[in-house]
């Protein structure tokens, strides 16, 4: 990491683990005095390092317990192609992350639906009417043993 000293990597790595850790449990963990903890919380987030803070969702209870990576190839390599896919993506609330790749397909999407028939609806109705669309993959999520997103 440029710029971060062994301070700001263990702060990083504490709080990419429990961003809800109280600034007091923190300094203590990385050896520093709350006030020098929370001045280097607030540099790191400043200069945007650390860009967020997010609550992790049991997504069974909150009706997206359906998970599957997708690869979508484009019939178009152009700019035009791939900003008119992208703008697609964005509205869709279905896809989670978005990823242009390099490799055997375009993109690589996270998407989470409710089950199986409305993941359906959304691969026919909303992915596969996208222009320049020319190939979707569906890898469907069957268990997750290791996951460390934040």
């Amino acid at each position: 990491m440029t710029g971060i000293d062994e301070i700001g990597e263990k702060i990083l790595q504490v709080l990419s683990h429990d961003g809800r850790i109280s600034n007091l449990d923190l300094a203590e963990r990385v050896g520093l005095s709350p006030s020098a903890c929370l001045r280097r919380v607030q540099e790191l987030e400043r200069r945007g390092v650390i860009r967020g803070y997010r609550a992790r969702l049991d997504t069974a209870q909150v009706g997206r317990g359906f998970l599957a990576y997708v690869t979508v190839g484009l019939a178009e390599h152009t700019k035009a192609a791939q900003h008119a896919f992208e703008s697609a993506v964005r509205t869709a609330p279905e896809v989670v992350e978005c990823h242009n790749v390099a490799g055997a397909f375009e993109y690589l999407l996270r998407v989470e639906a409710r089950d199986l028939a409305a993941y359906k609806a959304f691969h026919t109705d909303r992915l596969g009417t996208v222009p320049h669309v020319r190939s979707i993959t569906s890898y469907i999520v069957m268990g997750s043993p290791k996951d460390d997103r934040a």
